[in-house]
This record gives structure tokens, C-alpha cells and sequence, in this order.
């Protein structure tokens, strides 16, 4: 029997919570759910994460059926993803992600909460390459279980965001979000430099 991969559990879940960014998702979540009653901005935390898990773990099992129909390599699926999270990581350390507005024609649980605020390119290719990298039922294992993992931690954050940002204060949610930004840079150049290499090998 295969044992729990324990170093690529703790991998994709790094990389998924400087994607997802919970600290910076709390501001964004109660600015959605402003002047809403605590029982229906509970609600609205448990559907946001449930619809992320839902729409990772779809890209998760399928995802790599679209590629082969689109003729997409894993490569330059890691090049891409790469390139984006390093999009991702600028934003973040500059400060300049756009916050989404309340709509009321719109569940904002649904969108632009589940996705593509939490579940997001970012975050969907990560999944993918995950369930790519992953070897035998261990491998698997600790995938699913950092994707079920983040998306707990996401509901906990949104159901408890009060107490988060009263704790963090404004310049706490700034450093957090700075720090998850210099890391999934980090993240982010391995990425690019691992499908360069994958070509090169390749060729």
C-alpha cells in the first residue's frame, strides 16, 4: 500500500493557499456580504467553498481529457500556469488585484466568490498538475486531501472574517498578502523553469 506523500500534500497546499489567499479574501468577503444577516453570510461562506472544490475537482478529474482534445501539452500546460501565477504573485505584491462589487442579480457565493475569486485559473492549474505529479494511491491521496484541506480552510476564514480582520487589522491583512505574493513567485519560477526543462528533455 502505498504511504501518504506528506511533502506533495504540503506543496499543493502552499501553492493553493498564496493562490486563494485567505487573509486577502476576508476584506473581499465581507464587502460582499455587507449589511446581510450573520445567518445568510454563513450560508454564503459554505457555498463559496463548496462551489471551489467543485470546480477545481472538475478540472482536477477532467482536465487533462480537454487537453488532449485541444492538443495541449502538460508543459506548456506548466509554462502557462506558470507564467499566470506569476501574474498572480505581481498582483499581490503590488497591491493593484481588483476587488469584485456586490451584485444583487447574482449569487455572490457563486460568483465572484466560489469562482474565479477562489477558484480561479491559478488554483485549477495547480490542481491539474497535481493529479499529474501525484504517484500511486498515496500521491492521490494527499492531493485531494490539500484540495479538501484549502477549501476548509477558505469556508473558515469566510465564516469567521469578523474576527480575522479585528485581529489582523488592515496592515496585517497587507503583510500577508505581500508575503503569499513573494512566495508564489517563488512557486511560480519553478513552475516555468520545470516545463522549460520537460520541453528540453523532450525534444
Amino acid at each position: 500500500m502505498d504511504l501518504f506523500d506528506v511533502t506533495l500534500f504540503g506543496s499543493i497546499f502552499l501553492t493553493l493557499f498564496v493562490i486563494m489567499d485567505p487573509p486577502g479574501t476576508t476584506p473581499i468577503f465581507l464587502s460582499l456580504t455587507a449589511g446581510r444577516p450573520v445567518r445568510i453570510q454563513r450560508r454564503m461562506a459554505w457555498q463559496a467553498a463548496a462551489v471551489a472544490f467543485g470546480v477545481i475537482a472538475l478540472f482536477a478529474l477532467f482536465g487533462h481529457q480537454i487537453l488532449n482534445y485541444l492538443h495541449v501539452s502538460i508543459p506548456a500546460l506548466r509554462v502557462s500556469g506558470g507564467v499566470l501565477l506569476l501574474l498572480i504573485a505581481l498582483d499581490l505584491l503590488t497591491g493593484k488585484m481588483d476587488e469584485p462589487q456586490q451584485t444583487k442579480e447574482v449569487n455572490a457565493a457563486l460568483v465572484p466568490l466560489g469562482t474565479p475569486l477562489l477558484a480561479g485559473p491559478g488554483a485549477i492549474v495547480t490542481a491539474m498538475l497535481g493529479v499529474e505529479r501525484a504517484g500511486g494511491l498515496g500521491g492521490q491521496l494527499a492531493v485531494w486531501s490539500a484540495i479538501v484541506a484549502m477549501c476548509l480552510v477558505m469556508w473558515l476564514t469566510m465564516r469567521f472574517s469578523l474576527v480575522i480582520v479585528r485581529l489582523l487589522r488592515e496592515g496585517g491583512i497587507v503583510l500577508v498578502t505581500r508575503l503569499s505574493g513573494l512566495l508564489l513567485s517563488a512557486i511560480a519560477v519553478q513552475q516555468i523553469a520545470d516545463g522549460v526543462m520537460a520541453f528540453v528533455s523532450g525534444a
